[in-house]
C-alpha cells in the first residue's frame, strides 16, 4: 500500500484538510499520514469547515514530523511554503516530492466577516488539488 504524507508548518489546518480528502478520495487504497515542521494542534475552524462538507478531521492530531522518520514514504506533499524550504524528510527521503502552496486561512482576521470564507476557499481549493492528485495516482 502507497505511503503519503503531507506537510505544512504546523499540522493544524492545511495539511489535516488535505488529509482529509485524501482518505476521502483514496478509499483505503492508500495509507495517509500528516504532519508539521512545528505541533500547533488541530485548528477547530477547519474542524467546523470540513464538517461542512462532510469530513470529519475532528479526531485527527497534530503530529510532528520527526514521528514519521522512519517510513518511507511514496509521495510527500508540501501545502505550504515554509514546510518545504524546513522538511528534514525533503533531503532523505526517495520518496517523489510535490508541493502546492496553499494560503494560510488560520491568518485570516478573525473579526473579518470574509474569515470563515477565507477557509472555505482554502477548503476548496484543497479539495480540488487532493482529488485530481488521488485519480493521477490510484
Amino acid at each position: 500500500m502507497k505511503k503519503i504524507l503531507v506537510l505544512c508548518t504546523g499540522n493544524s489546518c492545511r495539511s489535516q484538510m488535505a488529509h482529509g480528502y485524501l482518505e476521502f478520495f483514496a478509499k483505503s487504497r492508500l495509507k495517509i499520514f500528516s504532519a508539521g515542521i512545528e505541533v500547533h494542534g488541530v485548528n477547530q475552524t477547519a474542524i467546523k469547515i470540513m464538517k461542512e462538507d462532510k469530513i470529519d478531521i475532528s479526531n485527527y492530531s497534530s503530529n510532528h514530523v520527526d514521528e514519521y522518520l522512519h517510513i518511507d514514504f511514496d509521495y510527500i506533499i508540501t501545502v505550504c511554503d515554509h514546510a518545504k524550504e524546513s522538511c528534514p524528510l525533503f533531503d532523505v527521503n526517495d520518496a517523489i516530492k510535490i508541493h502546492k502552496d496553499f494560503f494560510d486561512p488560520s491568518k485570516s482576521d478573525h473579526k473579518s466577516k470574509l474569515f470563515f470564507e477565507n477557509f472555505r476557499i482554502v477548503r476548496d481549493d484543497i479539495k480540488k488539488y487532493c482529488k485530481e492528485f488521488i485519480n493521477e495516482i490510484v
